[in-house]
């Protein structure tokens, strides 16, 4: 799994006032929580572009006045107009315990139902998952060659060794949709 290193300040001060003075400096306001007690900082809003606008997942490794704590990003706040970051809540990785996580999917493959006229659709961009951080992988590929027109996998058809989804099995991940030339090839055979 990739990680991605932030450097952070301890706050003292909490609530609304002190959480848009440090919105006002270009800091964002975030909390470490799980795993003993939480711990409350703020983050350059710059460096958080490359964590916050990305399809990928990262182990966060939290740098708070000299001290490293591994986390995960559980939760990020927007403001509804200007889009920015208000608020963000991160989750404690602790050595031996499943982390949850939502990795991205990426498909692989050419499918049978593709090379007739149907089309691929992705459903779901990231599936959540728990596993041991040792197991995480960067990303969940699905292999896609033996889809037919009309046909759909589902979370429940995945097995990846290590990796429990939390997204429900009926959930799609890809199909192959009808399409007007896929409905002619399947006329004339």
């Amino acid at each position: 799994m990739k990680t991605i290193s932030l450097k952070a300040v301890a706050r003292a001060e909490y609530g609304k006032k002190a959480a848009k003075a440090a919105r006002r400096e270009g800091l964002v306001p975030c909390v470490l929580y799980g795993g003993g007690e939480n711990v409350s900082f703020v983050v350059s809003e710059k460096e958080l572009k490359s964590l916050i606008y990305t399809p990928n997942s990262y182990i966060v490794e939290i740098e708070i006045d000299g001290k490293v704590e591994k986390a995960v990003m559980r939760e990020v706040q927007f403001h509804p107009i200007r889009e920015q970051v208000l608020h963000i809540d991160f989750y404690r990785v602790i050595e031996g315990k499943p982390v949850a996580i939502a990795l991205p999917v990426r498909l692989t493959g050419n499918a049978e139902g593709v090379k007739i006229g149907g089309k691929l659709a992705l459903s779901a961009r990231k599936l959540v998952v728990s596993a041991l951080i040792e197991n995480l992988p960067d990303e969940i590929v699905v292999d896609v060659t033996p889809l037919k027109v009309g046909q759909t996998i589902f979370v429940g058809d995945l097995n990846i060794e290590g990796l429990q989804f939390l997204s429900p099995a009926t959930q799609a991940v890809c199909a192959v949709r009808v399409t007007r030339a896929s409905r002619g090839a399947q006329a004339e055979a």
